[in-house]
């Protein structure tokens, strides 16, 4: 799994992931364990959290199933973890 550290977490990307997973904003403060101010500020470009926070951020959405895809000359990305068959790890 690729961390935020390998893939800079930004408001945008922050946004598509929660678009991707229907949270709102106070769901994504609740699994990250976060202020929704720390949120709500950092979606809209005001403040940069610190970086427990915006590992913490990543953590929630690596939990829910978010896979973070780094720079590869086409822009860091996000997607959906496909699902784990059956009976395979």
């Amino acid at each position: 799994m690729i961390g935020y550290d390998e893939v800079m977490l930004t408001p945008a990307l922050s946004r598509a992931a929660r678009g991707l997973l229907n949270w709102s904003q106070e769901q994504l403060a609740e699994a990250a364990h976060l202020g929704l101010s720390t949120i709500r500020d950092f979606e809209r470009g005001r403040r940069t959290p610190s970086h427990n926070n915006l590992a913490g951020i990543a953590r929630a959405f690596e939990a829910a199933g978010i896979e973070f895809i780094p720079e590869n000359g086409g822009g860091a990305g996000l997607r959906m973890r496909k699902p784990a068959e059956a009976g395979k790890e």
